[in-house]
């Protein structure tokens, strides 16, 4: 059997960053301990996890089988969702119900005059809202894409660097959740039971924001929702991870960009118009963008060679 430190060079810079999160969550629920329920199960479940990741890498590199290699690429994706709903939990223990969102709200104020959600209402009618809305809900689909067209394309390469970038960028929108939570303006500015009403869609829109509301913890018919919904306001994780997409998409020259650009500028007006953010949710998100690909680049190859591997360079792919 490999020794603990072979097997963590085995690993990539992607489940580096997921361990090393995992390990971050784990020191919070300690410092928390009192205010999180059950918090030593969220430690055991992270450190479970660890041991499975060293063990995923070690069948991967060691088998050389199919199946492993792409199960390595792919548990990323429900990896996220996993620590999304983790942090959600956290958040509403640590913060005690403090919420940010009039500081947001004071701020979009300041730069319209008014608030930008009421202002985009005067432009709805039911075939923009069922654009915009299958457009955000893409959200989920967007790096999968990207990702599968990488695999397609055989550019492994670009695949591990855009796995990486992706996962980097998710866990840091999580950390803005933590210092900033909030709850957005479908709850604040506006009555959220009266959604469907005042922006009603053609088809599927009711579907699809049941949908959403589900992934953030408010099924249909939940009691005080505004209570339990998950805080992910700010930054915009829909605007940072959509931007990355965008860029990544443009930057591999990959075939899925001719879908990915425009169905990503079209999730990015659907934040505010559908009431899910503020603006200043977007520059956050457009601000967390940059910041990931400054520092992911630089982690990503800092870890590159100290596994003596091949750093990624945007030039080999010119």
């Amino acid at each position: 059997m490999k020794k603990l430190k072979e097997l963590i060079l085995d690993l990539n810079a992607s489940d580096i960053i997921v361990i090393c999160f995992g390990l971050f969550l784990s020191a919070l629920n300690l410092i928390f301990y009192s205010r999180i329920p059950n918090w030593y199960l969220n430690i055991i479940i992270n450190f479970a996890f660890s041991g499975f990741i060293l063990s995923l890498g070690y069948m991967h590199y060691t088998t050389k089988k199919v199946f492993w290699e792409q199960f390595h690429y792919w548990y990323i994706v429900p990896t996220i969702l996993f620590s999304f709903k983790e942090v959600g939990y956290m958040i509403k223990y640590i913060h005690l119900g403090k919420d940010y969102d009039h500081v947001f709200i004071s701020i979009d104020r300041f730069i319209f005059g008014t608030d930008p959600t009421h202002l985009l209402y005067n432009f709805a009618n039911p075939v923009l809202t069922e654009i915009l809305q299958v457009a955000y809900t893409s959200f989920y689909f967007l790096p999968v894409i990207l990702g599968a067209n990488l695999i397609i394309n055989k550019n492994i390469k670009g695949l591990t660097y855009t796995t990486f970038i992706i996962v980097y960028g998710f866990y840091l929108s999580y950390l803005g959740y933590f210092l900033w939570p909030g709850i957005g303006p479908r709850f604040t500015l506006h009555n959220f039971g009266n959604t469907s009403l005042e922006l009603p869609g053609l088809f599927i829109t009711d579907f699809l924001r049941e949908f959403v509301n589900s992934g953030e913890g408010i099924p249909a018919g939940t009691l005080n929702p505004a209570q339990v919904v998950q805080r992910d306001v700010f930054p915009s994780g829909h605007t940072q991870m959509t931007l990355l997409s965008m860029y990544l998409a443009y930057k591999f020259n990959a075939g899925s960009k001719k879908f990915i650009i425009p169905a990503g500028v079209l999730l990015i007006i659907g934040t505010v118009y559908l009431r899910y953010h503020y603006f200043i949710d977007l520059v956050g998100g457009a601000l967390f963008m940059v910041l990931t690909l400054i520092t992911g680049h630089y982690i990503y190859n800092k870890w590159a060679a100290i596994r003596k591997s091949e750093p990624f360079n945007w030039r080999s792919f010119k």
